[in-house]
C-alpha cells in the first residue's frame, strides 16, 4: 500500500471517528439503538495487511473510542475480536481473484459478499459490546435486542456509505 492510500485511510478514520463522537453517539433511539459506524474503518482496511497489523489497528481504534465514550476497554475488546476474525472470514467469503483487488468495497467484492462480511462482523462487534456492558446473563434478552437493532442501523449506514462511494 502506498502513502496516498494510507493517507486516505487515515483521513477516513478521522472523519468517521468525528461523526461517531459528535453525531452518532448522540443518537440513541429509546435506549435500544446505538449505531457504531466507526467499525466502517476497520472493515474497509486493505485485505493484504498482516494479521498483527490488523490487531494493532483494531486495538488503537477501540482505545480511541473507549477514551471518548469512557467505556473501560469494551470497544477495544470488540475491535480486536473483529480484526482477529476478519482474516479468517475474508478467506472464507472472498475468492482468490477478488483478493487481488486489495480493497474491500461494493465494487471489488460484490453486494452479497460485502453484506455477509459486514453483517457477521458488526453482529460480533455489537454483541460483545452490549454483552460486556450488561455484564450479566440476566439481561440477555435486552442484549440481543440492542445488538440486532443497532446492527441493522450500522450495517445500513456502512452499505449506504459503500454505495455512495463506489457509484
Amino acid at each position: 500500500m502506498d502513502w496516498t492510500s494510507w493517507l486516505k485511510q487515515f483521513g477516513r478514520y478521522i472523519g468517521v471517528m468525528l461523526l461517531q463522537v459528535f453525531l452518532f453517539d448522540q443518537l440513541q433511539f429509546f435506549g435500544l439503538c446505538h449505531p457504531y459506524i466507526y467499525v466502517l474503518c476497520l472493515l474497509m482496511m486493505p485485505i493484504t495487511l498482516r494479521h498483527n497489523a490488523d490487531l494493532c489497528i483494531g486495538a488503537v481504534a477501540g482505545l480511541v473510542m473507549d477514551l471518548f465514550s469512557n467505556s473501560l476497554g469494551i470497544h477495544m475488546a470488540a475491535c480486536v475480536l473483529i480484526m482477529f476474525v476478519r482474516r479468517y472470514l475474508l478467506s472464507f467469503l472472498i475468492n482468490e481473484h477478488d483478493r487481488l483487488n486489495e480493497q474491500i468495497s461494493l465494487r471489488a467484492i460484490g453486494l452479497i459478499a460485502l453484506l455477509e462480511y459486514t453483517i457477521i462482523l458488526v453482529l460480533l462487534h455489537h454483541g460483545l459490546i452490549f454483552l460486556l456492558s450488561a455484564w450479566s446473563w440476566h439481561y440477555i434478552g435486552m442484549v440481543i435486542l440492542e445488538t440486532l437493532i443497532s446492527s441493522i442501523v450500522t450495517v445500513s449506514v456502512i452499505i449506504g456509505f459503500n454505495a455512495l462511494r463506489y457509484r
